[in-house]
Parts: structure tokens; sequence; C-alpha cells
């Protein structure tokens, strides 16, 4: 493809070389550059590309996408080309490339605090369920149809991005549904992409390392809603007080969903066990395998997404009662001796109260042990919440690591007990080892109990100076719970 053309939709400032050399391929790693390559020097919050533009050169690539002044001295047989900001334009340099995908697909996105990857996997289960092929981009795991690919990040670069988009077009997908994080909004990684439609499920505390204010962080969550066309839909949380704050502004046909206000979709439980709920969803009974009000909207957000994309209301709840939690949330393994464990991703106070709240809906006169922790070079200010959060809805509960990465966990451990009280920190035993702390709450539960083991769910690894050691939170509780892993 000649550059000329992958540069359509990005407004150049000025260019050195000529605009009809040919591209291979589009890039923003300067290692990853291949002979033919267009390189995109990004300002990113760690490096800024164009440190490494001779890096790229030696490489092969035969343009440069830059936002700083073209050099004065610039090899004679590679093309330079000067925009306003790269990071807004390699969204659309990347659509361009690869054929502009989206166009392609029914590209459904899903924004918010929690519940994201729940309700795209769940969407992902039900269109496949229905005959079609589909592909997702999650937290957990990457699908084009049936073609498991794993995920590095909640959403990819936006070559990655649309890298992948253009695979699923090729599979001959029909949908497409992709978690869209707040860091991936802000940094324009979705940039040229075309919806069908967006969701938002809540707005709790998160990210505030790199947001800084809550503030920040609600409107970069926005921008996405903002920009969603008119032959978009958009489905809000009406429970959610950020809810109506989403979609001002918002071009698409608007719907929302709830459990305790009026609402387009509507839901609410009717009988719930550690097996699952039996729900009354838009004014019908269906049974799901799922647990807790936090899933119940999830449900009701994937419920609404099919109705807008055109499914019957009788289909989508006869899909839904046949599908499972996604792996890492609200997972239960039963002990032989009659207690049992929940494993959950919950890794924010919010999450963390709605797992809680769900489990204490459900005992059956058992007590609840929690086992969490949180995550190092994070925002530090929500550690004490999380103590809190587990203290004040748990029977007992053990402190211990989660993903330290660059931090001493002990350190961390200690900042979130800083945020009990007297009776919190009666009910409440630090244990900094990880495989421990899941041993001695399974050495403390009696017939009846739940233990919650929150933070890390589908993770596989735990992240200490660097390096990502095996953990798995499902292999450890099975493993003191005396079971095959």
């Amino acid at each position: 493809m000649k550059l000329q053309d992958v540069l359509t939709g990005v407004q150049p400032l000025a260019h050195s070389g000529s605009l009809q050399c040919e591209i291979s391929g589009v890039c923003t790693d300067s290692r990853a550059v291949k002979p033919g390559n267009l390189f995109v020097a990004v300002k990113g919050t760690q490096t800024d590309g164009h440190q490494f533009i001779s890096k790229a050169l030696e490489q092969g690539a035969t343009a440069v996408l830059v936002s700083d002044d073209i050099p004065a001295t610039v090899p004679a047989d590679v093309t330079f080309v000067r925009v306003a900001n790269t990071e807004a334009a390699v969204g659309c340099v990347a659509t361009q490339f690869y054929g502009n995908p989206s166009k392609h697909l029914r590209l459904v996105g899903v924004t918010g605090t929690n519940g994201k990857t729940t309700i795209a996997t769940v969407l992902y289960q039900l269109f496949r369920a229905l005959g079609y092929k589909c592909g997702l981009l999650s937290t957990v795991c990457n699908y084009i149809d049936d073609r498991e690919i794993p995920a590095t990040h909640t959403t990819p670069d936006p070559v990655s991005l649309n890298a992948l988009l253009a695979e699923m077009v090729s599979a001959g997908c029909d949908y497409a549904f992709m978690e869209c994080s707040s860091h991936a909004i802000q940094q324009q990684r979705i940039g040229g992409l075309e919806f069908a439609g967006g969701i938002f499920t809540n707005l709790t505390r998160d990210h505030l390392d790199y947001h800084k204010t809550f503030e920040n962080y609600r409107d970069a969550k926005k921008l996405f809603f903002d920009h969603l066309s008119k032959t978009a839909f958009a489905i809000t949380n009406a429970d959610d007080r950020n809810g109506s704050v989403m979609v001002q502004n918002c071009s698409a046909t608007i719907r929302t969903y709830s459990v305790r206000t009026a609402a387009d979709y509507k839901g609410r439980i009717l009988e719930e066990s550690l097996e699952g709920m039996l729900l009354d969803m838009d004014g019908q009974e269906v049974s799901v395998r799922f647990v807790g009000r936090f899933n119940v909207q999830n449900l009701l957000a994937v419920y609404g997404a099919a109705r807008m994309l055109g499914v019957s209301r009788e289909e989508t709840l006869r899909v839904l009662s046949t599908l499972h939690p996604v792996n890492g949330r609200f997972e239960a393994i039963r002990s032989p001796k009659g207690f049992s464990a929940i494993v959950d991703y919950a890794h924010t106070p919010d999450a963390l109260i709605n797992v809680l709240e769900a489990i204490n809906e459900i005992k059956r006169g058992g007590r609840v042990i929690t086992v969490c922790g949180a995550g190092g070079n994070r925002d530090k200010g929500k550690r004490p919440l999380m103590a809190r959060a587990a203290a004040e809805h748990s029977d007992r509960v053990i402190l211990t690591s989660d993903n330290p990465r660059f931090e001493e966990p002990a350190t961390i451990v200690e900042e979130m007990a800083a945020g009990l009280d007297e009776a919190g920190r009666g009910k409440t035993v630090c244990i900094v080892d990880r495989r421990e702390a899941i041993r001695t709450a399974a050495l403390l539960a009696q017939p009846g109990d739940i233990i919650l083991v929150a933070g890390k769910g589908h993770e596989p690894y735990q992240e200490v100076k660097g390096v990502k050691h095996h953990f798995d939170d499902h292999e450890e509780i099975r493993e003191a719970f005396g079971l095959d892993k």
C-alpha cells in the first residue's frame, strides 16, 4: 500500500520524500520494525518514540511519522511526515493500512470499571451460540472465532488491534466484542474504529495512578460515548450515578438497564444459590448460572446489546440460560469437607463489596473468609479501602500479596491494614505469602463457610520485580482442599 493511501484521514503538516513509497507494515516499536515499514514515533507515558527513530531506520523503515520537527538531514530513500499528534494519528493510520476492518464487522465496545470482561465475553459466547462467527478482545483472552490468541493488555495497541480485527474479517466474523479500557480511550488506541454500539458498566475508583483524579478517569470513559455515531447504540447503567453522564452529548441511540429503577431493560433476582439465579428479566423468568446482583446488571447489558443487534427476547434469554461465568469471575470450587471457595478478579473496593454482598446473600449460616491483596505500582489510595471493604463484609480476613511488581509485598499489606479500625483488626491476619494465605483460609474453614480469594481471578501468575512467576489461585485452592489440580 502506498504511504499516501495509508495517510488517508491524517492531515500532514509537512513532509520530506515521496508519499508514493510502498508501505509493508505499520509499527510503533522500533525493535519490531521490518524493511518497508512505516514507523510511527509516539510520545508515550514512559518513552518517546522519537528517541528511537535511528533504530527504526537501522531496521529498514521506509517512512517515519513524527510530531516533532523533521530532522534537517534525513536519508534520501526515507520519507518523513510530520503531524500535530502521532498518538492521535496512529489509530487512523493502522485502520487504513488494514483495510478499515471495523467497517466490515458489527463492533461493540464495553467500558467501565467492573464487568467489562464478563459482558464482552458473554456477548461473544451468546452470538457464537446463535451460529455467528465472532471475535473477542478481552483482558482474559482474545479470540478469532474459535482460535485463541493470548491477551497482553485489556485493549491492544492500535496496530495490533487493527491487525486482529482484520484477521476477524478474513475469518468471516460477523461481530466483534471488545473491552475498552480508560488508558486505551485516553491514548486513542481505538481511534479510527467504527463501533456499532457501546456499553457502560459502572464507575468506581481505579487507575488513579495514571489519571490522577476521578474526574479525569470519568472523562476518559465518556470520550468513548462522545465519539459514537448516530447509527450506533449506547447502553448505559441507570443504577450508576455516572450512567447518565456517560451519554451526555452522545449522538447514538441511548438505552438504559437497571435492577433498581425505571429503565429500558429491567431485571431482578427471584431466587439465588451458589449454583446460579432465577431472574425476572424484561418481564420473563430465566435461570442463569451466574450469581450476584452485579451479574444481573452484567447480564442486562448483554441482553440489551443483543436486542439492539436484532436478536429476539426469546432467543437471547434461551442462550443466556446455557452460558457459564467467565474464567476467574465468581468461580466456585467445592471442598469435600463441606465448605467452598470463590475465585474472583475483584481488585477495586467496589468490586470487592459487590462480590462479598453476593456471597453474604447466598451463604446458609456459614462464615465468609476473605483472602485479598492489592497490586504494586498502582493506585495506593485504594489499598486501605480494599482492607476496610473486606473487613466490613467478612467474618475473617487474610491480607496477602497480589502482584507486588516492584514494591515490597509486606509494605503493601501494611498499607492495606492501615485502613482497618479496631473491629477490623480483630478479625484480620496478615500473611504475605499468597500460597500460605490460601492454605490458612482452608484450615480455618468449617462446613458451610465460603472462602473468597480475590484480586487475581484468571491470572496464572504473580509479578515480582518484573518477573512473572506461575501462580494460579484455582490450583492453589484445589491443592489446599486436597483436590486434583
